[in-house]
């Protein structure tokens, strides 16, 4: 039998199972020349899919209601019809979230499970540390002894900026929402300080006094009232990267908050939102870094690893509701 979880109506607000169907079909699949049949192994659940639940123009097509929602995939080669790839190849694409399908062959890359871990393909060593490295070295220019702050600082990218960030000589600070991810942070990441965001009363206060000279880069995965407090802390010729805004994705209505043109034009300051497929050209050179960094020990990532198929959705809600560390993934 084969499984898939379509996309069953457009959620109003906060996603909830409602908005998922989980259905079986016979395994009647056959070969063209040039296909492959693929076995999904892991799945990547990610903030941006939220935007793609619903039906407002986007960088991305919205998932069609009554379709398979789709990702980036870990899958096994169980048969092949196509030169390119042989039966137990491992490969990595965005793929429909079932667990056995075909493919064309002509977007599927290979990966090698004996450099590293499977599931790390979708993480460190796929669009997750791709985001945060070219991010932060694209738009954020980083320079040795400037000051990144990062927030939404124990996910998947939050972590891996910092990490990059340290490497390349700055001060970093990080935004989290429990004390134990701050302290994960800091032991685990290399960051040098950190902030709970949920316990705090004044986050232009607690901005201002990890940071005492002032923030020259500011990572940004969650918009809203923390990426309002930063501003008060930005530094002349400041940096902010726009990567994502997911206190913001469950709105029902345009959220308000503080004018940044005028912090903007008394600091001289960038904000630039981007898309990691912007730098495409730049990924091969990004992932030899990552890699070699990663071989290097200079690296570290976490994940969060929730086994069965059928709990993809609940996958992706708990990673909304920050009820994970590092990379959320599902292992089927």
């Amino acid at each position: 039998m084969i499984q898939t979880i379509h996309l069953k109506k457009r959620p109003i607000g906060a996603p909830t199972q409602d908005n998922f169907e989980l259905t079986e079909s016979e395994n009647d699949l056959t070969l063209k020349d040039g296909e492959v049949l693929l076995e999904t192994k892991y799945i990547s659940v990610d903030p941006y899919l939220r935007g793609r639940m619903s039906d407002a123009k986007s960088y991305v097509p919205p998932f069609e209601v009554g379709q398979p929602l789709n990702s980036g995939i870990i899958a096994e080669v169980i048969e092949s019809k196509n030169e390119n790839f042989k039966k137990g190849d491992f490969v990595r694409d965005r793929l429909d979230w079932k667990t056995v399908q075909v493919s064309d062959g002509e977007n599927l890359q290979k990966v090698d499970p004996d450099k590293a871990p499977l599931s790390a393909y979708l993480g460190i060593l796929g669009m997750t540390g791709l985001t945060a490295y070219l991010g932060l070295h694209e738009i954020g220019k980083p320079k040795k002894g400037e000051t990144l702050i990062v927030s939404g600082a124990a996910g998947a990218v939050g972590s891996v900026v910092g990490q990059i960030g340290k490497i390349l000589g700055l001060t970093v600070i990080g935004i989290a929402g429990s004390d134990e991810k701050v302290e994960l942070l800091k032991s685990e990441f290399g960051f040098d300080r950190g902030i709970n965001y949920k316990t705090t009363d004044d986050m232009k206060a607690s901005i201002k006094e990890a940071a005492p000279n002032g923030v020259d880069i500011y990572f940004d995965n969650v918009g809203g009232e923390i990426s309002d407090a930063v501003l008060f802390s930005i530094n002349k010729f400041a940096r902010t990267i726009n990567c994502g805004a997911i206190s913001v994705y469950n709105n029902t209505e345009t959220p308000t908050g503080v004018s940044v043109q005028p912090f903007l034009i008394k600091n001289s300051a960038l904000m630039q939102g981007f898309i990691v497929s912007n730098y495409s050209d730049k990924f091969p050179e990004a992932m030899e870094q990552l890699s070699k960094w990663l071989g290097e020990g200079k690296l570290t990532y976490r994940e969060t690893i929730v086994e069965g198929f059928e709990n993809t959705p609940q996958a992706f809600l708990d990673m909304m509701d920050g009820k994970k560390k590092g990379k959320m993934i599902v292992k089927v």
